[in-house]
């Protein structure tokens, strides 16, 4: 059964770090960003498909844990998974960990909605995740 998964690195910028060169907390959130629209690509929801047919996933929740303190200059690997799918919604979850070490540095959760722009209207994830990713049902 196909369980779609990302792995991007990142390194640790002078600005996503506070006045003690530690990463600030909204910094893990833009990592998880990057990491969530590679795997939109995997569930068919590419940038250019998405600017074409105007169904874009948005976030309803998320929910972040801090670990351990990644700091200035670190390289993170974050990696993100499909989790769970329901019939308006799934979740995505995220790792971020630094190789160097092996360290947990934070684990995150997010719940997304397919909206149809510009009305915002909520509609149903696409038909075939049905069957495709049944092993995820809720």
């Amino acid at each position: 059964m196909e369980t779609p998964t990302i792995q991007t690195e990142v390194q640790v910028m002078f600005f996503d770090t506070d006045c003690a060169a530690v990463v600030h907390n909204i910094s893990y959130l833009r990592f998880i960003e990057i990491a969530r629209t590679l795997l939109a690509e995997q569930l068919g929801m590419g940038l250019r498909d998405m600017a074409q047919s105007k169904q874009y996933p948005v976030v309803v929740r998320t929910e972040i844990d801090y670990k351990r303190p990644a700091v200035l200059g670190d390289k993170l690997v974050i990696e993100g998974r499909l989790e769970s799918v329901e019939r308006m919604r799934f979740w995505c979850a995220f790792d971020v960990r630094r190789p160097a070490d092996g360290t947990l540095i934070a684990q995150s959760r997010q719940m997304l909605a397919l909206i149809q722009m510009p009305e915002g209207r909520p509609i149903r994830l696409p038909a075939d995740w049905a069957t495709r990713f049944a092993h995820l049902r809720s």
